[in-house]
């Protein structure tokens, strides 16, 4: 697999530590997001009851062609340099807004929903289209990382995502969009305030969320659907039971496009 370029990683790292995110352009090539985007028709056709914004880990558990995409050198070099050379895959989620339709992320923090002692985890975000502030692209308050982890409330008064915001008042006026071309990642702190707008375009806005952590750091959530180790060892003494890769049903029919980027 090729791998990402040579960063700066003392710059990239000042960037995050001063605003909590960091953008990488062109990080996957073409041939490969665009089997993302078939990716996600396909699990989209397999799995008609399910929101396209909602296209989860549980999914991506039994999923090759998911676990070779968040396998990829380029996007663990990336973790690496937020989180050291031992690296293990918590959790993958295509967050995909369909045009007009596409439900809105209120604000939030995404540590406050996970069940990780300590909270050291970061977040890839691949752009698999163009995600613009017309098609509902995640939005980000800078340094809001450097607050504590709220709790959060219920919102089912809307339709939303995660069908729940942080607590507490929001200055959106600092927000900032993050406009990503397709094979773009940004990354992100998991107590940064972030969210995004509902789809009111005529396009996709298709994105993976990939959630890496270190082998150090243990999934407290008994029923959560597996983890995978991406890079280095397992930590001595954390209790985390890593999966291995899966494979297609047989008779399970995917698109030749997955498969040819499993060779």
């Amino acid at each position: 697999m090729a791998t990402v370029p040579c960063y700066n990683k003392s710059d990239i790292r000042k960037q995050y530590d001063q605003d909590g995110y960091v953008i990488f352009r062109n990080v996957l090539d073409s041939a490969l997001v665009a089997a993302a985007y078939e990716h996600v028709d396909w699990l989209m056709a397999q799995n008609p009851g399910i929101r396209p914004e909602k296209l989860g880990h549980d999914l991506a558990v039994k999923d090759p062609f998911w676990v070779r995409l968040f396998s990829d050198d380029r996007l663990v070099d990336l973790a690496e340099i937020f989180l050291g050379s031992d690296l293990a895959m918590f959790a993958a989620h295509y967050i995909c807004k369909p045009p007009k339709t596409g439900q809105p992320v209120l604000w939030h923090q995404d540590g406050a929903y996970w069940p990780l002692d300590p909270m050291e985890v970061t977040t890839l975000w691949l752009a698999v289209s163009e995600s613009t502030p017309e098609n509902g692209g995640m939005r980000v308050i800078p340094g809001t990382h450097k607050q504590t982890l709220k709790k959060l409330r219920q919102r089912d008064d809307i339709d939303n995502v995660l069908a729940s915001e942080m607590d507490g008042e929001v200055d959106s006026r600092d927000a900032v969009d993050i406009v990503l071309q397709p094979g773009d990642v940004s990354v992100h702190h998991p107590n940064i305030v972030h969210g995004s707008d509902a789809n009111a375009s005529e396009r996709w806005r298709r994105g993976l969320t990939l959630r890496y952590i270190p082998t150090h750091v243990r999934v407290t959530e008994p029923q959560h659907p597996g983890i995978f180790l991406v890079r280095g060892a397992a930590a001595p003494g954390v209790d985390n039971v890593y999966l291995p890769s899966p494979s297609y049903p047989q008779g399970c029919e995917v698109p030749s496009s997955l498969l040819q980027c499993l060779k």
